[in-house]
């Protein structure tokens, strides 16, 4: 407890009696000063019990009496000493008058008290507090480094912080996201401060900042010695944090600091590892990457999981979407494998889990925010292709998908692509690929210079014709034609182009070219 006026009071050599000001006793005092000036505010910090003499001032004056206590307790002057016998023989009723109207405590000292005793008296109590809150906080620091190092996350380490705090605490990520809080009920609470996160997160760690009320007073440090903070801690009490609490606060912000700089070496060990299972499963050996992966990543093995590929123009942006990923399984206790390749980042995530779900939203965020045409697109853009659901024998064809559904997500101009949509789609958006355009128009060039001179109508006969699989009487009523005439037609095609008509390929190849060119149908007879 920090040494108050009844403190002083109640102790026994120093026999003070209080004669203005009883039901202000509890106010902290910070220093005991005497002084004998008739303004000593501009001397003053506040917190002081100010002893006096009263050999320069009027004291038997109630108007002087007045401005003079007035000024004090506008100051933060916490008491007023007053030692009798010296000047004055007693109180004089003035000054006691004008303390009780300004409502400053007045403490009468008698003259076998000398202020020495009380400045002797004020300063060991306040060693004795300080050793107390530094000893309370060497005891908290030993507490939650026993937390940090059990090895548990940093849920222990914070349940011990907010019980000590007698409040709520809250660990953030690099990106504003809650990480874990303590009790559970804080993690709302604390969602609604990431605007506050991100302000905090701009400035050169160490930082700090206090948001909220005297009611819900919040504190939020950063973590790490960077130019770019790791995260931030986030702490709200009640009150103003004290000297032990402040100690305890402080050896949090390294004790996390720490545990996330070990996560990150943690993570490179991790993402070696998951490159290794990963090339294992590619390889087709699914027994020896179960024996590889052991406890980090067997679980994810055990289950449906889900691939993914992420590239950007900017590498910088799917290692962001990395830490959205990796963020949203920390709070659900996922496993995730991610495994960077170059500007492109590999994922094995649980199908239906939190880490695919942030990827989705992600990538609905993005779109949502797509720049307007002929605007230069935001550096963080990134583009996904996600596979269907697989197990450990089938990752190759798992990152067959993902490609492909990369590939076309690119193409669309889309932030996410799966797998499954392109098998329960169409295959003709596909073909809006510039490549496959320049292939069908060379293949049916001839043909449509055949037809621009006028000598026949071979691409919309050969258009009806596919389009009735080369039956010839329903293919020549839609175009209104004897079969004779386009059966004529037919073997024109084939020595214009050199291909025959009976080789499937060659009809696969033209119907898609007629496709990808938008050829119009043969107009009905």
């Amino acid at each position: 407890m920090p040494l108050t006026l009844a403190s002083l009071v109640q102790h026994s050599a120093l026999k003070l009696t209080v004669r203005a000001g009883a039901d202000r006793l509890d106010a902290p005092v910070r220093w005991a000063h005497a002084s004998e000036l008739t303004d000593p505010v501009p001397y003053m910090e506040g917190g002081e019990f100010l002893l006096v003499t009263a050999t320069n001032l009027d004291a038997e004056n109630p108007e002087a009496m007045r401005r003079y206590v007035r000024r004090l307790a506008g100051a933060g002057v916490v008491g007023l000493g007053f030692a009798v016998g010296v000047n004055y023989d007693e109180l004089p009723q003035a000054l006691i008058d004008a303390a009780e109207e300004a409502k400053l405590p007045l403490l009468e000292v008698p003259r076998r008290t000398p202020f020495i005793a009380i400045a002797k008296a004020v300063s060991s109590a306040i060693a004795e507090e300080q050793y107390r809150a530094v000893t309370a906080g060497f005891e908290m620091q030993r507490e939650l480094t026993r937390a940090a190092l059990a090895g548990d996350g940093p849920g222990e380490l914070l349940t011990r912080l907010a019980a000590h705090l007698d409040g709520w605490a809250a660990l953030y990520d690099a990106a504003g996201q809650v990480v874990a809080a303590a009790p559970e009920w804080a993690a709302r609470r604390a969602a609604r401060l990431t605007p506050d996160v991100e302000r905090l997160r701009d400035r050169p760690a160490p930082a700090s900042i206090v948001v909220g009320d005297t009611d819900d007073r919040v504190e939020l440090q950063s973590l790490g010695t960077g130019r770019r903070g790791r995260g931030a801690l986030a702490v709200g009490t009640g009150a103003a944090l004290g000297t032990a609490d402040r100690y305890a606060v402080h050896s949090a912000v390294a004790l996390l600091t720490l545990i996330t700089a070990r996560s990150r070496s943690l993570q490179g060990a991790e993402q070696r590892l998951g490159a290794a299972v990963l090339r294992m499963l590619l390889a087709g050996q699914p027994d020896h990457a179960r024996a590889v992966a052991g406890d980090l990543y067997g679980g994810l093995l055990d289950a449906p999981f889900r691939l993914l590929i992420a590239e950007g123009s900017d590498p910088a942006a799917p290692a962001s979407l990395g830490e959205a990923m990796e963020a949203a399984a920390l709070r659900t206790g996922e496993t995730l494998l991610t495994v960077p390749e170059g500007d492109r980042l590999v994922v094995l995530a649980a199908d239906g889990g939190a880490a695919v779900a942030a990827c989705t939203a992600h990538a609905e965020a993005q779109e949502a925010r797509a720049p307007a045409e002929g605007t230069k697109p935001e550096e963080d853009q990134v583009v996904v292709g996600l596979s269907a659901p697989a197990g450990p024998i089938a990752v190759s064809a798992a990152y067959k998908q993902a490609e492909q559904a990369l590939s076309v997500a690119r193409r669309r101009g889309r932030a996410l692509v799966e797998h499954e949509e392109l098998a329960a789609g169409s295959v003709l958006p596909l073909l809006a690929d510039d490549a496959v355009r320049a292939f069908a128009d060379g293949m049916l060039r001839a043909l449509h210079e055949h037809d621009a001179k006028g000598r026949g109508d071979l691409v919309a006969s050969l258009r009806a014709w596919l389009a009735h699989h080369g039956q010839w009487d329903a293919a020549a009523a839609d175009l209104g034609v004897h079969r004779h005439t386009l059966r004529y037609r037919m073997r024109r095609v084939e020595e214009i182009l050199g291909r025959s008509l009976d080789d499937p390929d060659v009809r696969m190849e033209l119907w898609l070219a007629l496709k990808a060119t938008g050829t119009p149908a043969a107009p009905e007879a």
